[in-house]
This record gives C-alpha cells, structure tokens and sequence, in this order.
C-alpha cells in the first residue's frame, strides 16, 4: 500500500485533500492528522476499522480508544445529560489538549444505545463510560466536521514508540500501513493530552499532559453566589442552606465542598463588609443543623459576579444591581425563588426569620435539584 501525503496549510486548506481524508476515514481507511498536541490515526468508529486500527498500534482489544469532535457541542450527542462541572470544564478547556472520559449511569446508556447502532455503540462505550477529545487545530476541526461518521483517534506510533509530531515522524512508523496523511507540520504541544475522569467521584486525573492537575481543576471550578441588600441576614441564610443540600447531593462534607471544585459565596449590593450575621438569622440556621455563626458580610463587586457560575438574587432589586454592575451576567442571574422574592426579615422577630428561612430552604430544594451534578 502507498501512503498518499497531502501538505496543507492551516490558514488556507486545500478542500480536495480534506474531503478525500473524509471519505477514506468514513469507508474504514486510516487517516494520519495533525492535532495541537501530537498526530493522531483517524479511524471509523466500527468493529471492522477498529480491528485493523487495534492490530497497527498493537493494542488489545479491551483498551479504550477515544472520540474525537470537531466542535464541542457535538459532545451532547454522545453525552445524554453533562453535569454543571463537567459543562464547566469542556467551556474552558475545549477545543483545547484534554480527553475527558465521562461516566455514564444505566438510563444514560439505555438511550445511547437506542440512538446508535450496536457496533457504533459497542465500540465507542466501555466500562460505563466514553473519552471524548475536541482538538484545537484547524485542520484537525475541518477533518471532524466533515466525516459524517463517529471518529476515534489514537496517536499516530507504533507500540513502544513515542508518539509523532509531524508528518515525517508518522511516515517513518507508519508508511505503507495506512491510507493518507494530512501533513500541516509539526505539532504546537508535541506531548499528549491530559486525560480526566468525570463522574460521581468528581474529578480524576487519569494522564497528565499538557495541562497540570491543578490547571484542569480551575477549568472545572464552580461558583455559587447569593446577594441580598446587607449580606447579614437572607443571603448568609441561602449560602448556608446551600452548602447543606449540595454536600447531601454530593455525598460529601459541607467543608469538603470547595476540595470537589465548589465555591458558595454571598455578598450584599449596600456594599458594607465585616459584619456578621444578624443573631436571628444565626439562631434560625442553627435549628436546623447550619452554622453560619462565622460568616462576615461582604459587599456585591464586579470581581464576585464575574467569577460566578450561578447567582441567585432574593429580589428583583438585586437582580437590577447585579446587572448595572455587570450587564453580560444576565445568562446566569436569577431569583432564588422563581416569581417572587424573598422578604427582608431585618428588624422582624424571630418568628419572621424561621419564616424566611423556610422560603429560602424551599428555593434551595429546587434549584439543587435542577444541578445536575
């Protein structure tokens, strides 16, 4: 077999050469491409290409080989329900150098299965799970988006060579074993991807590559923030009730929370800090187990609303301030409780503050319950 090279440049692709790589991959060929970290070996994602893909790279039959996507929303395709971490991750890291496999519960897999067929389906989800990667170079992009079939991607090696990083280290492992490639020079990283698990354990890594540990865990960070007017009385009451029912929800400690990649804040549009909460609101939270007795009010900044991922606000007015203060923050601004807000207890007696409290839980229920974590 003669390995058929194509140069093409990033900055104006030669069309030709990518629909034929596009049409060899869709009818079972092997296609060598570059990505942002290493070349990888395009193959159609069937028993039939994978065996023959499985046999070049030496590999057995039971490792995972990983999906790749030429835009990042096509991972709802594959990925029936993505969890507010995971969305987080895949806003900031994709197209980018990361593999993240995904956990997929019983239903999750019952639906995918009816969606694809069973060889498609068979060869894509292992173990309960899918790696997905959406690389970040052009060509790679073009490639993807133009095969109309589920693609996989190892790195273009043999086993025990090092992975290639342009198109002469791919002829020199692989010439004459596959069909084409798509030659646009070396690659930006020349090392792997970072690989991570996410799912009910929270967040893995698996490899670490061009992205640390610690990088990968800022990408995935999620902050929850509550304004009312003083942050001493309703928003310190949300925060607490917050962290309760997430840490329920995650099956984990109240203080773990900001270990699995939770932040819970809450701030005040009056703009005073150092206050704690009134006692009322105290007594109230610690009633029913929550203890906000350390909390000091901190006054709403652009800095807190645009490091936020959720904010919830107990009036309108705060809602109105939120978004003078930062008017592209209104795609994740809401009222605690849809419809209404929540009165000030401030002044009342203690009765009034058990009774706000019972509100807020109640808005707390409903919005965890809309996390899909």
């Amino acid at each position: 077999m003669k390995t058929n090279v194509a140069k093409i440049d990033p900055a104006n692709m030669d069309q030709a050469a990518l629909r034929e790589a596009a049409e060899l991959v869709e009818g079972g060929a092997l296609v060598a491409f570059p990505t942002e970290t290493v070349y990888g070996i395009a193959c159609r994602a069937d028993s039939n290409a994978l065996a023959r893909l499985t046999e070049l790279k030496g590999r057995t039959a039971e490792k995972h080989f990983t999906l790749h996507i030429g835009e990042k929303n096509a991972v709802d395709e594959y990925v029936p329900a993505i969890g507010v971490k995971a969305r987080k991750l895949i806003q900031n890291s994709w197209p980018g150098p990361l593999t993240i496999v995904f956990e997929l519960d019983g239903p999750a897999q019952e639906q995918l299965r009816g969606k694809f067929e069973r060889d498609v389906f068979e060869s894509l989800y292992k173990q309960d799970s899918i790696g997905i990667r959406c690389p970040d170079h052009p060509v790679a992009a073009a490639l993807l988006q133009q095969t109309s079939t589920p693609v996989v991607a190892p790195s273009a090696n043999l086993a025990g060579e090092a992975p290639a990083v342009n198109a002469l280290q791919v002829l020199a492992q692989l010439s004459g074993r596959i069909e084409m490639v798509l030659d646009a020079g070396p690659s930006k990283f020349g090392t792997s991807s970072t690989v991570v698990k996410i799912g009910k354990k929270g967040l893995q890594m698996l490899r670490r590559g061009v992205y640390s540990q610690e990088q990968v865990e800022k990408f995935s960070h999620l902050t929850f923030l509550f304004v009312c007017t003083g942050n001493t009385c309703r928003s310190p009451m949300a925060e607490g009730v917050f962290r309760k029912y997430l840490a329920e929800k995650l099956q984990c400690h109240v203080d773990g929370l900001s270990q699995v990649g939770y932040k819970i804040h809450s701030a005040g549009t009056i703009g005073s800090s150092g206050f704690p909460a009134t006692g009322e609101a105290v007594a109230a939270c610690a009633a029913k187990g929550i203890d906000i007795s350390a909390h000091r009010n901190e006054g709403l900044s652009e800095e807190l609303i645009e490091e936020s991922d959720f904010i919830y606000a107990m009036e309108q007015v705060h809602l109105r301030r939120i978004l003078a203060l930062e008017p592209e923050a209104a795609g994740k601004c809401m009222l605690l409780t849809p419809n209404k807000g929540i009165p000030d207890p401030m002044g009342h007696s203690q009765e009034a503050y058990n009774r706000c409290l019972n509100i807020i839980e109640k808005g707390v229920k409903k919005r965890i319950g809309e996390l899909v974590v």
